[in-house]
C-alpha cells in the first residue's frame, strides 16, 4: 500500500482488532514503516501477484477506505468479480466515498465517525 500511510495506525488498529477472532493476511498494512520496507524488495508484478492470491484465498474482504486508493477500489472489484463479500469502512466526517463504491449494491459500506464506532460495526461483521 503506497497511499494512505497517514492512517497507518487506524490499520494497525483494525488488524489487531480482527486477529482477535480471525487470520488477517495482509496484517503488513498496519506498519508505520511500509514504505521503506517494501521499496526495492518486490517487483510490482510480484506485488500484484501476490496481492490477488490473497484475495482468492479469502473468506472476506474488509477495507478502510477513508482514504482514496486506486489498488483498494482495484482489490474491491477483483474481489467482486470473484464473489468474496466485500465490507467497505470509512470515516465520513473526514472523506466521502466514490460513487462507484456506494452506488454498487454489492458492497457493504459503513460510516463510522469514532473509533469504538468503527469496532462495533466490524465486531458485526467478524462474529
Amino acid at each position: 500500500m503506497r497511499g494512505g500511510r497517514n492512517f497507518a495506525d487506524l490499520y494497525r488498529k483494525m488488524i489487531e482488532h480482527m486477529q482477535l477472532t480471525d487470520i488477517v493476511l495482509t496484517e503488513h498494512i498496519g506498519q508505520a514503516d511500509i514504505n521503506l520496507m517494501e521499496k526495492g524488495r518486490m517487483s510490482d508484478a510480484g506485488i500484484y501477484n501476490q496481492d490477488t492470491a490473497w484475495i482468492q484465498e479469502s473468506d472476506m474482504v474488509v477495507a478502510e477506505c477513508s482514504n482514496p486508493s486506486l489498488g483498494v477500489g482495484y482489490e474491491l472489484a477483483y474481489a467482486e468479480s470473484r464473489g468474496i463479500p466485500c465490507h467497505i469502512f470509512y470515516d465520513k466526517s473526514k472523506t466521502q466515498l466514490s460513487a462507484m463504491l456506494t452506488g454498487n449494491p454489492y458492497f457493504v459500506i459503513y460510516p463510522y465517525q469514532t473509533e469504538e464506532e468503527l469496532f462495533s460495526l466490524m465486531d458485526k461483521i467478524l462474529s
